[in-house]
């Protein structure tokens, strides 16, 4: 009989521990099905819906080459297997487990449903270091660590199996101005990677909080991971290797490749909560802050327009909306100004900066906005300064500049407070907004509003099943480790970043 290697957010070939499984037990049907219904959730765009197109053409490349075609299908899942059934019997399918969001959890329970009646065993196999059904966060780390290190699964020799036809694939969702977005596939991917562990990457370290150079020193890595066209293993191991090299020398390989290293483990520790918990999507992690906050239509306009009138919000929001990507400090800060400063509640502008990353990733995204809106009961509150991070991270103005051109009389010393320049009469509320909010007041008021929840045995209670949940368990020098002495955990540098755009 056939099986059938479903690929979701997996599209390559290699390190693929589903599509060996099933070459190991005879012919193979490939298949991929962009789903309708998917498409239409509030958490897509048509930046995100072109990175896929594009990598899973590169994926049936990969699998032509290997000596079976790419099924490609555009319906609802259940539809798909049905027809598939009907004409091409199998009784196995086999995939990788997918931390995703409500919408495709659903989608599963429906598929096992399917394979229940139908007499179909369905196997769900690990891709990276989450961990399905785990009680706590004990003893995760040494988990994680090992899949890691294990070798990388081998490319099939050759496959076999039936080579049946595939659906033209429709327009799914509105295509947007993504003008500078991101190309997928397995081989923008490996390109990356390797331009990043041997030349862009040395300043990585210093370089990766500010949007100028952030830009360039990151790895960009990220859609590549998000949608499995690279795997974390990959990634992981090829670092490794790459830090072998450089062990010893004083060119500052060694911190920046450390560094990159942590967020590999960071992003594994972040989707890890969406697992175990995911209701988080929707629900504050702590229950005292359902209903915290409001949605106030227009603030959240201007906001998502970057038209607040506050420059490095502005020119930050502009910029991702053009780009598709953002550097880590900077997501954290514009969804920081969001929930504290303008008072909006993450559920909404969390979709729309879902809807503008180009490397979406439920299990990174949900726990990091709820983490920057200081919902989650066990993270310190940290309210970005705007001004200051535009001082601190463009100091000479030059991308704030580019992003808000209505800006580039103003001179550097006002240029990310412009209310304050004698000249802004003739441009505040004319070429440029006036700020929506004073920045000191609207952050002293919102860190009142939330520590005094904070108050009370109540909310000590629920804050502590949530860390025996989710927290991390590290030793002084940040490392993840097994720590089951319950002490206080506090968030490390890296855990405040919102992202992890590598």
């Amino acid at each position: 009989m056939t099986t059938i290697v479903w690929f979701k957010r997996d599209l390559r070939v290699c390190d693929h521990p589903a599509l060996a499984r099933a070459a190991a037990l005879g012919d193979v049907l490939p298949l991929y099905v962009f789903e309708p219904d998917y498409w239409t959730e509030p958490d897509v765009s048509g930046r995100q819906f072109d990175f896929v197109t594009e990598s899973v053409a590169s994926l049936g490349a990969g699998l032509a080459r290997l000596g079976v075609p790419l099924v490609v299908r555009a319906g609802e899942m259940v539809d798909v297997l049905s027809s598939l059934h009907a004409v091409q019997g199998f009784d196995r399918i086999v995939s990788h487990e997918e931390t995703g969001s409500a919408w495709t959890y659903a989608r599963d329970r429906a598929v096992a449903g399917w394979c229940a009646a139908n007499g179909v065993v369905w196997e769900e196999l690990a891709q990276s270091g989450v961990v399905r059904r785990l009680n706590g966060r004990d003893g995760w780390a040494k988990q994680r660590n090992a899949f890691l290190r294990l070798p990388q699964v081998d490319v099939p020799k050759r496959l076999h199996g039936p080579s049946l036809p595939s659906d033209d694939i429709p327009q799914l969702v509105a295509q947007d101005s993504c003008v500078a977005r991101q190309r997928g596939g397995r081989e923008m991917a490996l390109s990356l990677l390797g331009s990043f562990l041997t030349e862009r990457g040395q300043t990585y370290r210093k370089d990766m909080s500010s949007p100028v150079t952030g830009e360039t020193s990151c790895s960009r890595l990220s859609p590549y991971l998000a949608f499995g066209c690279l795997s974390g293993r990959e990634a992981s191991q090829a670092t490794a290797a790459r830090q072998r090299e450089v062990k010893g020398t004083r060119e500052g390989w060694g911190g920046s490749l450390k560094s990159f290293q942590a967020r590999l483990a960071w992003r594994d520790h972040f989707m890890q909560k969406l697992e175990d918990e995911p209701a988080l999507e929707h629900r504050c992690l702590h229950s005292a802050y359902q209903g915290l906050r409001n949605d106030d239509a227009a603030r959240r306009a201007a906001w998502e327009s970057g038209e607040t009138g506050l420059p490095f919000v502005d020119a930050c929001m502009r910029y991702v909306a053009a780009t598709g990507w953002l550097n880590f400090r900077m997501r954290s800060m514009v969804m920081a100004v969001a929930s504290y400063h303008l008072w909006l509640d993450w559920r909404h502008t969390g979709l729309h900066l879902a809807r503008q990353f180009t490397d979406f990733e439920p299990g990174i995204h949900w726990p990091q906005t709820q983490m920057q809106s200081g919902t989650t009961g066990m993270n310190t509150v940290r309210i970005y300064n705007p001004v200051k991070q535009g001082k601190d991270q463009d100091p000479t103005g030059v991308f704030t500049r580019r992003w808000c051109p209505e800006l580039a009389a103003v001179p550097d010393e006002h240029l990310q407070e412009p209310w304050r320049w004698e000249g802004s009469d003739t441009l505040l509320g004319r070429a440029y907004p006036a700020p929506i909010v004073d920045v000191t007041e609207a952050a002293r008021t919102a860190r009142e509003r939330v520590w005094a929840v904070r108050r009370g045995s109540a909310f000590r209670d629920e804050a502590q099943r949530v860390v025996h949940k989710h927290a991390s368990r590290k030793d002084p020098q940040g490392h993840f480790v097994d720590d089951r002495a319950p002490r206080r955990r506090t968030a490390s540098k890296d855990t405040r970043q919102m992202g992890f755009d590598f």
